[in-house]
């Protein structure tokens, strides 16, 4: 352990190194256009060979010494324009990592999305919170959506007695898998048990777009645009080791969370179901139970603060144009109150 802390420790000195010598060609304009910047991080070889990560930020026109960062979650990279400019109206500084193996960190001939287990994204959310603290932001708020919000967790419970962040920010967070007990507590597990000895085995690719994409394309029933190479309509089969990963992290946060740190728990206030879309995907949660976000969200701290958005969707930044606000309202006044 002190070994994998060491490396640990070299990398994020190596990171500050680079940037406090060479600024200016840190960073370099990013896919969004505008003030959007991206550096991207070599790190170490895993299972499959080089990776890499891929930090972006819009900065405030005036100094500020606030920032968060963000982490997306599955099938998933950072795109929420809106979402950013939010923040830095607000007066933080706005950071996004895009993930090993995801958007703008995926290489050719990786299987996207691909761990064997969540701790392989700490190296990514230590290597962007070095430069976040080397930019000079003495308050740093952490965010994750999804399961960039299973990741972030478990990162803070892995850091508690030292907290790295001065709060995190959970949208919708992936705590529990959406399917009826017998998969919860037979299936799943089975798999999981597989892949450890055979993390490349995989479930098929889908072949239907799902409701949810369906809800947020602007080209089928959203408003919204994105990159469908770097989130797909229809995303591909997990592989075991994956689900083993996701499901072993799903134990640390049933039984094994204890966060110091203030915590905001955004979601929606009901799950929508079905295989066929409907106008009715338009108000909730359709990828996660919203009762197993609020079960295991409120318990992984002292300082949980749950907001329930009414209508909103799995992504309740992504949502309608007055469920969204009501969501940005919420999380600027718990910023407020709750982050000195």
């Amino acid at each position: 352990m002190s070994n994998i802390f060491s490396m640990r420790q070299a990398l994020l000195w190596l990171v500050c190194a680079v940037a406090f010598v060479c600024p200016a060609q840190y960073y370099q304009p990013d896919v969004l256009g505008g003030n959007y910047e991206q550096h991207t991080f070599v790190m170490p070889d895993d299972y499959h060979g080089k990776v890499v990560s891929t930090l972006v930020r819009c900065l405030v026109p005036d100094t500020s010494h606030r920032a968060v960062l963000y982490v997306h979650g599955y099938n998933d990279y950072f795109s929420q324009d809106e979402m950013a400019q939010k923040f830095v109206e607000n007066g933080y500084n706005f950071y996004a990592i895009d993930l090993r193996k995801y958007g703008r960190s995926l290489r050719d001939g990786q299987f996207e999305y691909e761990a064997r287990d969540m701790s392989e994204y700490f190296a990514d959310i230590d290597s962007a919170l070095a430069v976040v603290r080397r930019e000079g932001n003495e308050q740093v708020v952490l965010m994750g959506h999804s399961t960039g919000g299973l990741t972030t967790s478990l990162y803070c419970q892995a850091h508690r007695e030292e907290a790295p962040v001065d709060a995190l920010i959970l949208n919708s967070p992936f705590f529990e898998w959406n399917f009826n007990a017998l998969y919860r507590n037979v299936l799943i597990p089975a798999v999981a048990f597989i892949g450890k000895f055979f993390p490349d085995w995989g479930l098929p690719d889908a072949t239907r777009i799902s409701p949810y994409a369906k809800t947020l394309l602007k080209q089928y029933n959203g408003e919204w645009e994105f990159n469908t190479e770097w989130k797909k309509p229809m995303s591909r089969g997990e592989r075991f080791g994956w689900i083993r990963a996701i499901d072993r992290g799903h134990d640390v946060v049933h039984n094994d969370m204890n966060l110091s740190i203030p915590v905001l728990l955004l979601r929606s206030d009901k799950t929508i179901r079905g295989k066929e879309w409907t106008p009715e995907f338009h108000t909730g949660d359709a990828v996660l139970d919203v009762e197993h976000i609020s079960k295991y969200g409120c318990k992984i701290g002292a300082q949980v603060t749950e907001v329930i958005i009414d209508d909103a969707l799995h992504d309740v930044f992504l949502s309608r144009k007055d469920v969204r606000e009501e969501a940005y309202k919420a999380t600027f006044e718990w910023l407020h109150k709750e982050v000195k």
